[in-house]
């Protein structure tokens, strides 16, 4: 029997950089569950019901913590911000771009708890292959 817990959520308090104004806080919620192994969630909470969601491969914010990650819409980068680490993310889609200060502490604490439950080089063996085939294989009969 396992001891390993099947997920981990944690909330993050970020900080939307705004250029020229103070930056905004805002309270986001990452999760890893050990049936989706390369992914992590992260849900941005941006006030009353509203809440936006991103998937990053869990290498990606992982690697980020170290050196500049990341291509197009994603990137995760080291760095400062009032003397304290900090890693940033930056975000762009078709809607817009946000910049995000997550404190370094707090990420790595949620990044170290994620690999107890998967640890590095066994994501695959919590993947169901077949099934996942058989997903990107369906298609709907046409009318």
């Amino acid at each position: 029997m396992s001891t390993r817990p099947d997920s981990v959520t944690t909330q993050l308090d970020l900080r939307l950089v705004v250029p020229g104004n103070p930056s905004l806080p805002v309270t986001s919620e990452l999760t890893y569950e050990h049936s989706d192994p390369y992914a992590i969630k992260v849900a941005f909470h941006t006030g009353g019901a509203d809440v936006v969601e991103w998937t990053f491969a869990r290498s990606l914010l992982t690697d980020g913590v170290t050196h500049p990650v990341g291509e197009g819409d994603v990137q995760v980068w080291p760095s400062h911000s009032g003397g304290k680490p900090v890693v940033c993310l930056s975000l762009s889609s078709p809607s817009g771009r946000a910049l995000f200060e997550a404190p370094l502490s707090q990420l790595v604490e949620f990044l170290t708890k994620t690999y107890a439950v998967v640890p590095t080089g066994s994501e695959s063996d919590h993947v169901d292959v077949e099934a996942e085939l058989a997903l990107l294989l369906w298609s709907e009969p046409e009318i």
